[in-house]
């Protein structure tokens, strides 16, 4: 046991240490920068009345040529609130959706439709839940046009007021800052180096329809990631990029929320049942381990926790999260994510999974 959690402690401290190069390296906008490319903004929208008002306030304040709203069958008034919300600019247009076809998932197919009444080079896609930063379309544009890639994604500063938000979302972005060569996945091909962020995407217009747009990813829960891969497999570019100066995005208010939130996504997350078994396994090993073995009074254990400590105050400085004292729980955060990753696959297995009222198979 003992060299198991020294060999943890070691895992633990690497990571953390690739944690670091990655937020060095972690692309950035410019403050100011302005974009000269024509940006559509679509935002897909199913029961979204008690976000959607803050959204397209902010979206209304960006120097774009379309807002585009797809009210996806909602029985909450959405589309009510943003007619209201927005009178008087003609930027913004509410389109209905059309009826579910066989095979498509919710998301992927209000995403389609909103791409093909999009008239703007750059597509910017935002959800419902996003507040933007005066200038952050703009800016981020000019990030895409500048880096020379196809796709980005900049990851918004993410809002965790409870106590499961704040156990759980950190790992959002010290996941892919962890594991994930930031440079080298935005040019390689392989599926398992891809993160990306659909609250706050951007993408050319030809680089998306090269890539076949969401009818390519139209089965899929992570359609945000599936994007990505199919733009680089296409011969594209992308990735994520910092956008914590950009947005900001409570993801899910409390634990219900979150529990049914993650449980919707997160059995497709690793490819397989088995995927999901080495991962969770793995992540325990590292960081739940050392940290069991240093109440038993392991100094290799103690190094290792303190080790996967550093590593999230590391992502929290560079993305704008809070750091204490919820980075000292992390073995807690790991284990919380596992049970919801056994979960989500239980309830997948079982056929009982929805979302916003659609089954999820």
């Amino acid at each position: 046991m003992s060299a198991a959690v020294r060999v943890a402690a070691g895992l633990a401290v690497a990571a953390t240490v690739h944690a670091a190069v990655n937020a060095r390296l972690l692309r950035r906008p410019a403050p100011g920068a302005v974009a000269a490319a024509r940006v559509s903004v679509l935002i897909p929208a199913r029961d979204e009345a008690a976000r959607i008002g803050k959204c397209l306030a902010a979206l209304r304040a960006q120097d774009v040529l379309e807002i585009l709203v797809l009210d996806d069958g909602s029985s909450d008034g959405t589309a009510r609130i943003v007619r209201a919300a927005a009178e008087g600019d003609p930027r913004v247009r509410v389109l209905e959706g059309a009826p579910l076809p066989t095979g498509w998932l919710g998301k992927p197919y209000a995403c389609a439709q909103l791409a093909a009444a999009a008239t703007g080079e750059v597509l910017a896609f935002v959800d419902a839940d996003v507040v933007l930063e005066p200038g952050a379309v703009t800016t981020a544009a000019a990030l895409l046009a500048t880096s020379g890639l196809d796709l980005i994604s900049p990851h918004p500063r993410q809002i965790a007021e409870s106590g499961a938000e704040r156990l759980v979302q950190p790992l959002l972005q010290w996941s892919f800052l962890t594991t994930l060569p930031l440079r080298l996945a935005e040019r390689s091909p392989r599926p398992s180096l891809a993160a990306a962020n659909g609250q706050f995407l951007l993408v050319r217009r030809e680089a998306y329809e090269r890539a076949g747009g969401h009818g390519a990813v139209r089965a899929a829960v992570l359609d945000d990631l599936a994007l990505l891969r199919a733009v680089k497999t296409s011969g594209g570019r992308g990735g994520v990029v910092d956008g914590t100066a950009l947005a900001s995005c409570r993801m899910y208010a409390g634990w219900a929320e979150l529990r049914d939130g993650y449980g919707k996504s997160l059995w497709a997350a690793f490819g397989s049942p088995a995927g999901a078994a080495a991962v969770v396994g793995a992540l325990g090993v590292v960081y739940v381990l050392p940290a069991v073995a240093a109440l038993r009074g392991s100094r290799a254990g103690l190094a290792g926790y303190l080790a996967g400590v550093a590593g999230r105050v590391v992502t929290a400085r560079a993305t704008g999260s809070r750091a204490w004292p919820d980075a000292l729980a992390h073995p807690v955060s790991i284990t919380v994510f596992g049970y919801l990753t056994a979960r989500s696959l239980v309830q997948h297995r079982r056929g009982a999974l929805r979302w916003k009222g659609r089954a999820l198979r």
